[in-house]
C-alpha cells in the first residue's frame, strides 16, 4: 500500500484544527490503495494548538506524525520540517486554514500516478479583500518579472511533490528563503490544476505586513540579482547627473564668470549622493546578513519533540 503524506504547518490554529484534521484524514476514503499520513508541524504556537495536536495524535496513532518546534521559525521552516519527517511516496502541502480546496488532493494524486512529479494548485481567483490581493499581486509580479517568467501569477502554497523532489529539497539548507519558490527553482515541470483560494472563515491570519515585507526581500535576494543591479543602476545614474552638473558649473564659470549661487545646490547634491550611498549600503547589508547566517551553519529549525505514527498491523 502506498503512503500519501500531507504536511500541515500549524501556528496559532486552535480554531482550525478541529475541522482540518478530520477532513484531511477522511481523504483516505477517496484514495483506495493509499494510507494517508498527516504530518502536523507545530511552529511554536502559544495557543491550544499543541494540545489539540497531541489529542488527535493519541486518537489516530497510526496516521498522524506530530512535530513540535522549539519556537516560531516561520512557515517555510515548518514546511521543510514536515517534509523531512514525512514518509510518503508522494507528499502534499496545505495550510491549516484550508483556504485551498483540499479535495483537489485526489486529482493531484491521480496526476502523480500518471507521471507528474510536481503538481501545484494554481490560483485563478482569490476570495479575499482587495488590499490583500493587491499586496500579494505586487509580490508575485516581482517574482514573475525578475525570477521566473512562468511562475503562477497568484503564487501557490498548495501542491503535491514526488519523493524525488522532497529528497532534493531536504538536501538544501538555505536560510531566509521561500520553500515554494525553491521547489519551483529545482526545475521540475509543474502539472497545474486551477483552484480558487477561499476566504478565511475561522481564526486570524498570522501573515501580517512585516512578514510579507521580509518574505518579499528574502525572495528577491535569494532568487534574483535585482537588488544588486539597483545599486549599479543608481550609481550610474548618479554619476551621470553629477557629470552633467559639473559640466554646467564649468561652463558657467568659463563663459559667464560666475559660480553656483549659495550652498543650496551643494547641499542638495550632498543629500542626493548621501541617500544613494546609504540605500546601497542597506542592500549590501542584507546580503552580508544572509552570508553571515550561512557561515554560522545554524539549523533552519530546531525540533523539540516528534511523535512518529506507529506502523499499522498487517491484516491476514
Amino acid at each position: 500500500m502506498k503512503i500519501f503524506s500531507i504536511v500541515v504547518p500549524v501556528y496559532q490554529n486552535e480554531k482550525n484544527l478541529p475541522d482540518t484534521i478530520p477532513v484531511l484524514l477522511a481523504l483516505e476514503h477517496l484514495l483506495p490503495g493509499y494510507r494517508v499520513e498527516l504530518v502536523l508541524v507545530d511552529d511554536g504556537s502559544r495557543d491550544a494548538s499543541r494540545a489539540l495536536i497531541l489529542d488527535f495524535a493519541n486518537r489516530h496513532p497510526d496516521r498522524i506524525c506530530a512535530v513540535f518546534l522549539t519556537r516560531n521559525f516561520g512557515q517555510n521552516a515548518a514546511t521543510q520540517a514536515g517534509l523531512r519527517h514525512a514518509k510518503g511516496d508522494c507528499m502534499g502541502v496545505i495550510s491549516c486554514d484550508l483556504q485551498e480546496p483540499y479535495k483537489e488532493f485526489v486529482t493531484m494524486v491521480h496526476a502523480w500516478e500518471q507521471g507528474a512529479k510536481f503538481v501545484l494548485g494554481e490560483r485563478v481567483e482569490r476570495m479575499e479583500n482587495w488590499l490583500h490581493r493587491r499586496i500579494s499581486g505586487c509580490y508575485w509580479y516581482l517574482v514573475r518579472r525578475f525570477a521566473f517568467t512562468d511562475y503562477p501569477p497568484m503564487g501557490f502554497d498548495f501542491c503535491l511533490l514526488d519523493r524525488q523532489i522532497v529528497n532534493d529539497v531536504n538536501q538544501i539548507n538555505e536560510k531566509n528563503s521561500s520553500i515554494f519558490t525553491l521547489i519551483y527553482w529545482l526545475g521540475y515541470a509543474p502539472h497545474r490544476i486551477p483552484i480558487c483560494r477561499m476566504q478565511r472563515t475561522k481564526g486570524k491570519s498570522q501573515w501580517h505586513f512585516w512578514k510579507k515585507a521580509k518574505f518579499t526581500t528574502d525572495t528577491l535576494i535569494g532568487f534574483t540579482y535585482l537588488p544588486a543591479r539597483i545599486i549599479t543602476a543608481a550609481g550610474l545614474i548618479s554619476s551621470m547627473l553629477c557629470l552633467v552638473y559639473l559640466a554646467v558649473v564649468i561652463g558657467l564659470t568659463l563663459f559667464r564668470h560666475h559660480g553656483p549661487v549659495g550652498w543650496a545646490t551643494l547641499a542638495g547634491l550632498l543629500l542626493l549622493l548621501g541617500a544613494v550611498i546609504l540605500f546601497s549600503l542597506g542592500i549590501l547589508s542584507e546580503y552580508l546578513l544572509r552570508i553571515l547566517d550561512e557561515t554560522r551553519r545554524r539549523p533552519t529549525f530546531v525540533v523539540e519533540r516528534v511523535i512518529e505514527p506507529c506502523t499499522p498491523k498487517e491484516t491476514n
